[in-house]
């Protein structure tokens, strides 16, 4: 059996999430459907994260084994024309029997999206946070660097996510003007919990605002109490950029 690695790119505007789910079209269960017919037997999909309705990916990971013989630099091609246009098949490549999209992964970048202007745009409602609120993007980006490093992150995470360690280690945090009234929020590190990002980010909002000092910030971070921190952003501004191995 040969283990197939993708690296998948979507708009998840129109899909419940990547994991498949019961009675709801999913990421998963739409290429599982095409790809088996490219492979000839059905097959099934690990990916490297799950992501929720409506969140969008650049460089979602996915692996799988299969028996069918169709070269691997054909599989971006071969996709085209059965899967939607809003999935596509970035690249593929045949990795060791031992590779697991998830387990194997050392890192993720996720980006968050903001627009911060007075009146919303109607091209950027899938893609972004309208926050009508004036920001300050330094502010933000200050209270940022405080979960940069090792920490306990209870503060961060949503109820109803695995039952795991709740401490993470973020390399790299940013909070940067990225043109046309759009603020991006960028983190990187060696996992992430259910809903930690867009916690983070109805967080850094509130720095953002003034409602919140750095100080504040930070006695969020280790009071682990989720009440403590601000609202869940919106899944629409939220995207896997990549994931690293």
């Amino acid at each position: 059996m040969r283990n197939i690695k993708l690296i998948l790119a979507y708009d998840g505007t129109a899909y419940h999430g990547f994991q498949r789910q019961a009675n709801a079209m999913t990421i998963q269960q739409l290429v599982e459907e095409r790809l088996a017919k490219i492979f000839g037997h059905e097959l099934k999909l690990t990916g490297s994260a799950r992501t929720d309705t409506g969140v969008h990916a650049y460089g979602q990971v996915v692996n799988f084994f299969s028996h069918g013989t169709i070269p691997t630099e054909r599989i971006p091609l071969a996709t085209k024309g059965l899967l939607p246009p809003d999935i596509v098949v970035v690249s593929a490549s045949e990795e060791s029997t031992e590779f697991h999209s998830r387990c194997a992964a050392k890192g993720k970048v996720y980006r968050y999206r903001l627009l911060n202007t007075r009146l919303a745009n109607p091209f950027e409602r899938n893609y972004a946070w309208h926050f009508p609120a004036s920001l300050e993007p330094k502010l933000m980006h200050e209270a940022a660097q405080i979960v940069v490093g090792t920490h306990d992150f209870s503060a961060f995470r949503a109820a109803g996510g695995a039952p795991v360690s709740p401490v993470r280690t973020i390399m790299s945090a940013a909070c940067r003007e990225a043109g046309n009234a759009i603020l991006e929020l960028e983190f990187y590190g060696n996992g992430f919990l259910y809903h930690m990002v867009r916690n983070l980010v109805g967080t850094l909002v509130e720095v953002g605002q003034g409602r919140m000092s750095l100080e504040g910030f930070a006695t969020v971070l280790a009071s682990r109490d989720r009440k403590a921190a601000g609202i869940t952003a919106p899944p629409q501004g939220l995207y896997l950029m990549e994931v690293k191995y």
